[in-house]
This record gives structure tokens, sequence and C-alpha cells, in this order.
């Protein structure tokens, strides 16, 4: 996720794709239906009728890690390679970039899940997609710990508060493999995802658009404590966002549908 892009398009991806777990456990309560099987309803008996129960979710995922892939490598300043010999020597090239195809990768794939889970299978086998999604989470954690091998400062405080967001949403999607139907889990799932993806955009505007127009300093303990602060009102934003959501749900639901 390197430069602006980086940071800002994985960043919207995850925080929409809170937004809507959160309008589906809140809808799922509200309605008193099934977590993993939400009625959908037919607009019309045309010939629009099958298009209108096509799950869309998985193919937003994949054309989201499409998009990501092609920032990446449009940000590469050479061609893309794995190995180079230099000098009678074994080189691994890119490595961060590898590691950014290699998170992009299980988002497609996830999405892909979705798509034949959804909308190719006689039934929907949604243990399936939690599987895949949780393989996702599950391996941003490492890839993120080996990034920041090169990071000081800012730039370290931040992936470390991003780390522990990531760290508890890969709890929360683990413990969901066996309780997938429990609201609880849900509402966190779509806290953490939100979490997630607004911090990491935050990050972005920190290192590299700071919207003060003054760059954050390494060797300032005062912008490295700030940090952690801004997290902080990241959590409280998403805990009232959250709360918002629930309300406009149950006007929703109860008195408009």
């Amino acid at each position: 996720m390197g430069g602006f892009e980086g940071h800002l398009y994985p960043g919207l991806s995850l925080f929409f794709y809170g937004l809507y777990h959160a309008r589906l456990v809140f809808r799922a309560l509200i309605c008193d239906c099934p977590l993993q099987y939400l009625p959908r309803h037919s607009w019309s008996k045309g010939r629009w009728a099958r298009l209108q129960q096509v799950h869309y979710v998985g193919l937003v995922k994949m054309l989201s890690a499409c998009v990501m892939v092609a920032q990446e490598l449009h940000s590469i300043p050479g061609p893309l390679v794995l190995i180079t010999k230099l000098y009678h020597q074994r080189d691994f090239f890119y490595r961060k970039q590898w590691q950014h195809l290699t998170l992009y990768m299980t988002y497609f794939l996830s999405g892909s899940i979705d798509v034949v889970s959804q909308n190719l299978l006689p039934q929907r086998c949604a243990a399936l997609e939690q599987g895949a999604q949780a393989l996702g989470v599950f391996l941003h954690l490492p890839l993120l710990v080996s990034h920041m091998q090169d990071s000081e400062g800012v730039e370290l405080q931040c992936h470390l508060l991003l780390i522990q967001a990531v760290f508890l949403l890969t709890l929360v999607v683990i413990a969901e493999l066996w309780a997938p139907n429990v609201l609880q889990l849900w509402v966190m799932k779509a806290f953490f995802y939100m979490i997630t993806g607004s911090w990491l955009m935050q990050i972005g505007f920190m290192l590299y658009k700071p919207i003060s127009g003054y760059k954050w300093m390494d060797d300032d303990k005062n912008d490295i404590i700030f940090v952690t602060t801004f997290f902080c009102w990241h959590v409280a934003f998403i805990a009232i966002l959250m709360i918002w959501i629930y309300g406009f749900s149950l006007w929703w639901y109860r008195y408009i549908c």
C-alpha cells in the first residue's frame, strides 16, 4: 500500500465493506431475520427479475481488488519481477509491492468465492464465504508485521495501531467460523472493518498529504503522541457512526419499508 492512493483505495474498500456489514446486522436485528440469508424481494416479474436477485457484493470485492492491483502495478517504475541476478547474487525485488499484491489477491479470492456461493451454487455455502474472508484477514496480519521492518517514528506508530485493529478483526472473523449467526460478532466485525478502513485512509493523509500542509516529524514526540490520539478519535467516530446507522435503520425498516 505504497503512496497516498495505495492507502486510500484499500481504506475506502474496507470502510464501505464495514458499512455493508453494519447494514446487514442491523437489518437482521430489526426485521428479526437470519443474518446469513436475508430476504431479497424482486421489484418486477419481467426479464429483470433474475438480475435483481443477483448478489453484487462479491463482484464489487473483485472489482476493488482489480483496481488496487492496477494502481500497484502503475506505481512500479520498472517491470514487475520477483528475483533478479546482479553481480552474481540473487536479489528479491519489490518486496513491499509483492506483499500488497498478495493481500489484494486474497480480496479477489474472497470475492470470487462469494460470487460462486451466492449466485452459482444450488445452495449458498456461507461457511465457505466466511472461511475465505477469515483467510484474507488472517494473511493481512503477518504481512503488516513484516511491512513495518523499515518503518520508524510516525509511520511506525501508525502501523502499530493499524495492526491492533487488524488483530482484533482477525479474532472476530475466526470466532465467527464457529458462531456464524451471533449478532455481537457481526457488530464487532463491522466496527473493526470500518476502523481499519478509516485509519488506513488517515495514514495516507498523514504520511503523504497532511491536511495542515506541514509534514509529520519522526523526531517530534508530540507528533507521535497525537497519532495515538487521532486513532482514538477514529474509534469514537466509528462508534457514533454505528449508533447513527442503527437509528436510521430502525426508522427506515419500522416506518418506511
